[in-house]
């Protein structure tokens, strides 16, 4: 076994004990669990900077060209993001529902092919990588607004019940979670539309055309259209709640078969 996939079932091992410690954090509220599912979620994302590192050692080149690079990179982006909103916010029961998604995405990685392919001429150059990048880390974002999203559906429930069960003690308020989701969507929006700009400018370098009405590119621009509506609501229409987190859930779905589904019918190819 190369010393990158090493790492990046341990990476894996961690974030599936951290997936069972946050959601034993949400039972039982228990302190030392919580910190329990952050050391844990920590290690696994430790170990998976290494597998990226001693991966781009390998390769000599970023980690991006495959789809289970691309599935490996996505997890270890939205496992960055939603660190950086723990700490920052002091709250671990997002984590029950961001850690599972990382835990999917991994092991969709883990059952694909990992054999390192060369890459053609037209396929290299920093551009490209800064446009692949750009996307997973917009992706990434909207993970984190697809999740409060789902999570303020779930809490807008139970407060609308005559008689709210345990998960309206253990869910955040909806403030809490609507600014994360806003917060998350200011974040995602700007790198997803770099992503398109820096896409279209290497396709009009590699392939003449500025804006090739391929798949991945097709449905790359509804995402876009679709995270620009939803945008355009929160600042100027005001639209917060219901709306916008069902809004946001479309939205990453929509991702999510551009990431995933659109490779698969390219036979795994991402670029």
């Amino acid at each position: 076994m190369a010393i990158d996939q090493f790492f990046f079932y341990l990476a894996l091992l961690g974030y599936l004990l951290g997936t069972l410690h946050y959601l034993l954090h949400i039972a039982s509220r228990r302190l030392s669990i919580g910190r329990a599912a952050t050391y844990a979620t920590l290690a696994g994302f430790g170990a998976h900077t290494l597998s990226h590192i001693f991966r781009i050692y390998a390769l000599r080149r970023p980690p991006l060209g495959s789809l289970y690079e691309s599935l490996s990179f996505f997890a270890w982006a939205i496992v960055l993001i939603y660190l950086i909103t723990e700490f920052r916010y002091g709250n671990r029961v997002i984590g029950a529902f961001v850690l599972p998604m990382v835990v999917l995405a991994g092991s969709a990685a883990a059952a694909l092919p990992r054999r390192i392919a060369e890459l053609g001429p037209t396929l290299q150059g920093v551009g490209l990588w800064i446009h692949v990048a750009l996307a997973i880390f917009g992706n990434a974002a909207f993970a984190l607004t697809f999740c409060t999203g789902l999570m303020y559906i779930l809490q807008e429930r139970q407060l609308k019940s005559r008689h709210p069960g345990k998960m309206h003690f253990r869910l955040p308020s909806l403030e809490l979670l609507d600014d994360v989701g806003v917060k998350s969507l200011l974040f995602g929006f700007p790198l997803l539309t770099l992503a398109l700009i820096t896409g279209s400018i290497w396709a009009e370098y590699t392939r003449g055309s500025f804006l090739p009405l391929y798949g991945r590119e097709t449905w790359s621009i509804l995402s876009w259209l679709i995270y620009a509506g939803l945008l355009y609501a929160r600042l100027s229409a005001g639209w917060r709640g219901r709306k916008a987190a069902i809004l946001a859930i479309i939205g990453f779905c929509l991702v999510l078969f551009t990431l995933i589904g659109v490779s698969l019918l390219r036979g795994g190819r991402v670029l």
